[in-house]
């Protein structure tokens, strides 16, 4: 009854492990910012990293400009080449983004709502849920356009259909192009996402609003070899002098099980942080589920070890009170290859006797007869059988003989020793 009670417990140990996994998982990928790699190769061959920066890092929109001269070149020396026949495909894609307030208006009413200006294809990373309308690339030759979310919405217009229409940014008109639904919950508003928000050109934001700064730059691209983009990222932008005032994040590998058993080992030490950076809203979320999912691997691991403690244990016990032994088991090994190669030779002796009792047949020439009123043709053959011989059997060889008897020896030793085993533990029938 004890092995059953603690079989079931450790079955149900098993399944929550497996529950645990499983929803680590779904978490992990759920997280659209986080996945872009997955999204734009389908051959898991890109990479995924992000880039913060401090307030007074002084970070500009040429140097970015600067810095996505460079990638090319360096994919080329990566011996990385476009195989796409399309002629629009990219190897690469980046964005940035800097954070800020503007005043946003209508006719109806006017706002002061949190802003990000935006630069690249931003939305490429970050697919904030539409409701209506579309996003607009910080890539567009236009910079009057704006994503504002359902909140502003309501707030400005009374509605959230309301693409198209023409709000006033520091009283400058831009056309809203879509609606965006704010992302809710607990580590949401814990992230910073607890007022109204819209989403502008960086350009719009540094003329028109009041900007922080760009605090943030983001690319997947090709990833040859383990490293080379993070290391590439690192070398530009993470160099000893900007070493204090940039983060950098490599995406694609962040809810891996390396990291999140190297999380781990830094609980505790992680929240802190010496670096004068503000992370941007997403990147807030994204710590908060690799906390989550480092706790969730813990209690995984735990609830793994019992059961296979459990399977450890049942199996010594079983191990000591089985009935044979590792000598058992080599002993009718050697035997049962034996008996095999003994039969193999044995196939091979009938062979040879079958082949030596097909030869004795010989050609028999005529000579012409003078009796015969026809003539024959001479040398004509004909088959005759042979008198039937008696076999010359060679005599055995001396040494194979003695070995076959010491065999046959061993073999007997071998059971008897068995049957006395069997017989001291009152044990009866077949072997192992």
């Amino acid at each position: 009854m004890k092995k059953i009670v603690l079989g079931i417990s450790g079955g149900i140990s098993f399944l929550i492990f497996l529950i645990l996994l499983f929803t680590t998982n779904y978490l992990g990928h759920s997280q659209l910012s986080q996945t872009v790699a997955d999204r734009w190769s389908s051959k898991k061959n890109a990479s995924q990293v992000s880039c913060f920066f401090s307030v007074g890092s002084g970070i500009t929109e040429d140097e970015i400009i600067d810095f996505e001269h460079t990638v090319d070149s360096a994919l080329v020396d990566a011996s990385v080449v476009q195989e796409s026949e399309n002629p629009g495909a990219r190897l690469w894609a980046d964005a940035y983004s800097a954070d800020g307030t503007v005043s946003i208006s209508t006719d109806k009413a006017s706002i002061l709502a949190d802003a990000i200006g935006i630069g690249g294809d931003f939305f490429l990373f970050h697919p904030v849920k539409l409701l209506n309308g579309a996003y607009f690339s910080g890539n567009d030759l236009m910079q009057d356009y704006c994503v504002i979310d359902e909140d502003a919405a309501w707030q400005l217009f009374g509605s959230n259909d309301v693409a198209g229409m023409m709000v006033y940014i520091g009283g400058v008109p831009h056309i809203v192009t879509g609606v965006v639904e704010r992302p809710a919950g607990r580590l949401a508003e814990a992230a910073g996402l607890d007022s109204t928000l819209v989403y502008v050109s960086y350009q719009t934001l540094n003329e028109l609003g009041i900007s922080h700064g760009i605090n943030h730059y983001e690319i997947v691209m090709p990833n040859p070899v383990t490293g080379f983009a993070v290391n590439y990222i690192r070398e530009r932008f993470g160099t000893e002098e900007k070493e204090a005032e940039t983060e950098i994040v490599e995406n694609t590998t962040r809810y891996s099980l390396l990291s999140r058993l190297k999380l781990l080992t830094q609980f505790g030490v992680r929240s802190m942080n010496g670096k004068a950076i503000i992370y941007p809203y997403w990147e807030n979320i994204a710590r908060g589920y690799e906390d989550i999912l480092a706790l969730m691997t813990l209690f995984g691991i735990i609830f793994l070890a019992y059961p296979v403690g459990l399977g450890l244990v049942f199996f010594c016990i079983w191990w000591k009170h089985k009935g044979w032994t590792m000598r058992d088991v080599r002993l009718k090994v050697v035997d049962k290859a034996e008996r095999w190669m003994e039969k193999r030779r044995e196939k091979q002796r009938k062979k040879k006797k079958s082949g030596s009792a097909d030869s004795d047949f010989e050609y028999i020439e005529f000579e012409k007869s003078e009796f015969d009123d026809e003539p024959k043709q001479k040398g004509s053959p004909r088959i005759q059988r042979k008198e039937p011989k008696e076999k010359r059997e060679k005599p055995a060889d001396g040494k194979r003989q003695a070995k076959r008897e010491e065999k046959a020896r061993k073999r007997q030793a071998r059971e008897l020793k068995k049957e006395e085993r069997r017989a001291k533990k009152g044990k009866t029938g077949g072997e192992v």
